[in-house]
């Protein structure tokens, strides 16, 4: 799971160089950043539950496959057309293999402990984001070949990651014996305003992942300061980091109330951005980072646990599946939609056309969780939770489940 993070943001400390080396736009680096969600939206809905028939390990090898394929192709790039190729098998990659390694997470934890391990997933996946950020900071400052050797490190990563995997089961019990087919995901009626509200919370995260990660250090660079690319990866690293220090506190709080603080939070970093870009503080934009981080750990883990708490029986792997697809809708048209404000009127332009239209959506989001989660929570509605057996009998309660 971390892997599949450290190669979605892998590019981040890289796109100011591409700008400068080869001229490319920022509406291009939006939309190489969204070649990746554009790639990986339809595996979601073509593969969804490849892994319940062809297994967990057999899906993982094939996603980190994929993976090695993206990252090699970015290692040896010399114009946009292997970049935008790239992030496509990176999209490929991380969409076969991040779900079964979210139901491994579940599925080999204690009976009791799902929650935990949800919380532990979204941490793990911000190690990921902050690994992207400091060791691509650092090898792009400091040692040479900066267009390419992070992305040699990565591909050898993927590869010990994959000799992991091979010793992982083949099958569990609660694999289906049907054969694979194309199955369309599908949301019962009754959860369908449930869902709507777990999955703005949700996509809320996704939003603010697509000005962080293509912008973020174009941010840092131009409006707040930094001349050092490792202390700009240090300073995106924090928004890591406080995914991983509030998604291990998010368990312990109300659902409906992560999704409103979420909310909150999403609201006040984009503005933050702003305020940062007005000032050019470094301090302002280490505030923003660290409230964006907190903010994406409660709007994911919000969005989570609505799909796996209040999920109707056999369905929440498609619940979880159409969360992360409504997910990458918002991020694959949000960031190329962004990067043309930014190309068109500059830095400063795209952060507040961003702050309003983004905004916009957090605030809805905030609405869903004050209307629809806060009331199912005062009536104590919940579904009934899918067995979890213990590691010595594991079980697959769905194919997505985090």
């Amino acid at each position: 799971m971390a892997l599949a993070l450290w190669t979605s943001a892998c590019p981040t400390m890289t796109y100011p160089l591409y700008q400068e080396e080869w001229g490319v736009s920022t509406t291009t680096v939006t939309w190489i950043f969204a070649a990746y969600p554009i790639a990986l939206i339809p595996v979601l809905i073509l593969f969804g539950d490849l892994s319940d028939h062809i297994g967990r390990r057999a899906s993982m090898l094939l996603g980190l496959a994929a993976e090695f394929v993206g990252v090699l192709l970015f290692a040896l790039a010399d114009d946009v057309g292997w970049l935008l190729l790239g992030r496509a098998f990176m999209g490929l990659g991380v969409g076969l293999s991040i779900s079964p390694a979210s139901v491994a997470m579940v599925e080999f934890s204690p009976p009791g402990q799902e929650k935990r391990a949800g919380a532990a997933s979204t941490a793990i996946s911000a190690l990921g984001i902050g690994l992207a950020m400091v060791v691509g900071g650092a090898l792009t400052e400091y040692a040479p070949l900066p267009l390419h050797l992070h992305y040699f490190v990565l591909a050898a990563v993927i590869v010990a990651v994959a000799c992991l995997v091979t010793q992982m089961p083949h099958h569990t019990q609660g694999e289906s014996a049907e054969r694979w087919r194309v199955r369309p995901i599908v949301i019962p009626r009754g959860s369908r305003t449930v869902f709507l509200a777990g999955s703005l919370a949700f996509a809320s995260s996704f939003l603010l992942g697509a000005i962080v990660l293509p912008l973020g250090a174009k941010i840092a660079q131009q409006l707040a300061g930094s001349v050092n690319a490792l202390v700009t990866g240090a300073l995106l690293s924090v928004f890591a980091a406080c995914i991983t220090l509030f998604a291990l506190m998010a368990r312990r709080i109300h659902v409906w109330l992560l999704v409103v603080v979420g909310a909150l939070g999403s609201l006040a970093a984009v503005w933050l951005f702003v305020v940062t870009g007005a000032v050019h503080s470094l301090g302002l934009f280490f505030l923003a980072s660290a409230v964006a981080g907190a903010a994406y750990a409660f709007d994911f883990a919000g969005g989570l646990t609505v799909f796996s708490r209040y999920a109707a029986p056999h369905h929440k792997a498609g619940m979880v599946s159409g969360g992360y697809l409504v997910g990458y809708v918002a991020q694959g048209i949000g960031a190329p939609a962004l990067g043309a404000v930014v190309t068109a009127h500059g830095l400063m332009s795209g952060l507040v056309t961003g702050a309003v239209v983004f905004g916009a959506f957090f605030v809805i989001a905030l609405i869903g969780g004050l209307t629809v989660l806060a009331p199912l929570h005062r009536s104590g509605k919940q579904s009934t939770p899918a067995r979890v057996a213990p590691q010595h009998e594991p079980s697959y309660a769905s194919q997505t489940e985090v």
